[in-house]
């Protein structure tokens, strides 16, 4: 009898699924943190990495960062998440906005925090409509020196965002236009953070694949 469940054991424990392990990347370690540009924008502030927090300060109105190696290093366009943490440092408006490429459509969009007076939340742009507009708004208070978990998943059919574990974005993409706001937001392309008259800090940037 244990010579037979044996080999049946060790059938059953083969089929059973493998454990794939998801490359993930930490875009602000030793690594890659020299990896990250101004972005351009006319009048923005200067862009500085230290101690593993990626700082913005105030522009006029604008200052972003882009992180112009995306590509190069393979990470994902599709079928990925993007988590990181964000806070206020000071003013009343935008922070730690995050712009990625959303390959599915051949596209990029934005994840708004506190724009269009400090609280509205959501994705840029949906059908040509802005975060403040389409069906991804929502709001959210933000407290000046509170830092904020953001986590983005980026899927073929659809976005999802949390703040702080809380829901703030699932939205069906499947047939519809993804891009951007008209303006300078294309230049933190491919991937890259921005602030509207505020200062604000990014840390513990964060890229993996999804099943």
């Amino acid at each position: 009898m244990f010579r037979l469940f044996l080999p049946i054991c060790l059938f059953l424990a083969s089929c059973r699924p493998v454990p794939v392990a998801l490359r993930s990347w930490d875009l602000l370690d030793q690594k890659h943190a020299a990896l990250w540009r101004v972005s351009g924008i006319p009048d923005e502030g200067v862009i500085s990495v230290a101690e593993g927090e990626l700082t913005l300060p105030a522009g006029q109105p604008m200052t972003g960062c882009k992180f112009p190696a995306w590509t190069e290093l393979g990470l994902p366009g599709t079928s990925y998440a993007i988590s990181y943490e964000a806070v206020r440092v000071e003013g009343d408006d935008i922070f730690g906005m995050c712009t990625f490429p959303v390959s599915s459509h051949e596209a990029h969009a934005t994840f708004v925090l506190g724009g269009w007076g400090g609280t509205v939340t959501g994705i840029s742009s949906i059908d040509f409509s802005d975060a403040n507009e389409n069906s991804t708004r929502g709001e959210q208070r933000y407290q000046n020196g509170t830092w904020y978990r953001v986590r983005i998943e980026v899927r073929p059919e659809d976005i999802r965002a949390w703040i702080n574990d809380r829901p703030m974005v699932n939205v069906n993409i499947k047939g519809r236009k993804v891009g951007l706001r008209p303006g300078f937001i294309d230049h933190c392309l491919p991937f890259g953070f921005a602030t509207w008259n505020t200062v604000g800090k990014v840390r513990n940037i964060r890229v993996e694949r999804l099943n």
